[in-house]
């Protein structure tokens, strides 16, 4: 298994913690560039086929600030967009690689079950 690569990278990924799901879709689309929250919920539509409630989005798009992993920018509206950090696009690339393992484990094992004896 891949360790990460440094202290800072491991209490990166911990900060997804339990919530992974709605933070990992939202860092995946701020990868793409920064937006608001209306632009995240629509794009995590687009590409996950998932669509965060605005008090799960808003939740997590604050506890994600927190940790450092995104940030706030300047608005000329009132829509308030936001970026990945580095420390965002460390923890996104390590928490993608680790349910990378996951499924590909999860999917020999299925084709092995499969698989005429």
């Amino acid at each position: 298994m891949n360790e990460p690569t440094s202290a800072a990278e491991a209490a990166a990924l911990d900060t997804l913690g339990r919530s992974s799901g709605p933070a990992s879709l939202i860092l995946a689309s701020l990868a793409d560039g920064a937006k608001h929250g209306y632009a995240l919920t629509k794009d995590i539509e687009s590409f996950a086929r998932v669509r965060l409630s605005p008090g799960t989005l808003y939740e997590a798009l604050s506890r994600l600030e927190a940790h450092g992993l995104i940030e706030a920018l300047e608005s000329q509206d009132r829509r308030r967009p936001y970026q990945l950090t580095a420390a965002g696009a460390t923890a996104l690339s390590s928490y993608l690689q680790a349910q990378r393992k996951v499924a590909d484990i999860g999917l020999r094992r299925l084709a092995a079950k499969r698989a005429p004896a």
